[in-house]
């Protein structure tokens, strides 16, 4: 007789619950679709108490970190802003069980919990990519891409959402064959399962709702050299047309000029980084571009009502 193997979930406060259900509802469906226990689970949370999802709803786990229930694989499912997840004891039970040989994972911001814990220092890895740009910034030893899920050995990582069923998918195929695998696809109406290598993110002419070739070429651009902003000049060469015409294709699809919409994706990251590291706020300030802290604060106070210093304190 197949002997089941053991998935544990430690569930963080603000965990997101679609993620977590994307990850654990195949192995049921494996269950039930086999005819076999091929899967059983369990949960913990940081102390054994109910733990809150994003959206408000708690789940009982069956344990708290201190436990010593065996599994093969354990995931963290984490969500909100992850960086603020400073539970040493919760570190150390993922270490020990690393030590131990199980298969550690990470879903959506629960990556970012591994790489607190030391379990991810030259591993490839991935996480939602809301989370990306302060990951970088605090891992710099992590090899983080945009992918959907990163099978590295025993570490496992997922950028959230329904790309844990991909995910999940891809493992029980792994375990038990591509018949099954494609059962429990089918089973949740996942006519089209992703690789791991997939993109993240919806392509910028659906994001946006811009269609027009020249203009999404610079706006990927731009996306990609937030760090060291290119020349209004620059940008309408890449695009093969003047500036005069770049900046009237950005105030007739983007309703704003090319300044405008640079600074804000600048800024927009910069809150991110605030909330999500622990980077002075000049480093924040160069890692987006501007010049010095004085700029930077100008710029973020106007665009957000408040210091860079609060949006820290409050993150």
């Amino acid at each position: 007789m197949e002997h089941p193997r053991t998935v544990g979930f430690l569930l963080v406060p603000g965990f997101a619950l679609m993620s977590y259900a994307a990850a654990m509802e195949p192995l049921r469906a494996a269950n039930l679709l086999s005819g076999k226990t091929l899967y059983r689970w369990w949960h913990a949370g940081p102390t054994g108490e109910p733990v809150t999802a994003s959206n408000g709803v708690a789940i009982i786990p069956d344990c708290g970190t201190g436990t010593e229930r065996a599994a093969d694989m354990v995931f963290v499912c984490a969500g909100g802003n992850p960086a603020t997840f400073n539970d040493k004891r919760s570190f150390a039970w993922l270490r020990r069980l690393a030590r131990k040989g199980t298969t550690i994972g990470g879903i959506s911001g629960g990556p970012y919990i591994l790489a607190r814990a030391g379990l991810l220092d030259e591993r490839r890895a991935t996480l939602h990519w809301e989370h990306l740009p302060a990951f970088r910034e605090a891992f710099p030893d992590v090899a983080v891409v945009p992918s959907l899920f990163e099978i590295d050995g025993n570490r496992i990582t997922c950028s959230g959402g329904i790309s844990a069923l991909d995910m999940m998918v891809a493992l029980i195929e792994r375990d038990h064959g591509r018949q099954l695998a494609a059962a429990v696809g089918d089973w949740f109406l996942h006519t089209h399962i992703r690789e791991g290598f997939g993109p993240q993110r919806m392509d910028l002419r659906y994001r946006l709702g811009v269609a027009d070739e020249k203009l999404l070429r610079v706006l990927g651009a731009m996306e990609m050299s937030l760090e060291s902003p290119l020349p209004r000049a620059t940008l309408a060469r890449q695009a093969g047309i003047s500036l005069r015409q770049l900046e009237r294709l950005f105030h007739r699809h983007v309703g704003h000029g090319i300044h405008q919409h640079y600074r804000w994706l600048r800024l927009e990251r910069a809150r991110q980084l605030l909330r999500e590291t622990t980077l002075p706020v000049l480093d924040v300030a160069l890692a987006t571009g501007f010049a010095s802290s004085s700029q930077f604060a100008r710029a973020y106070r106007t665009a957000f009502g408040e210091p860079p210093s609060r949006t820290r304190l409050s993150a």
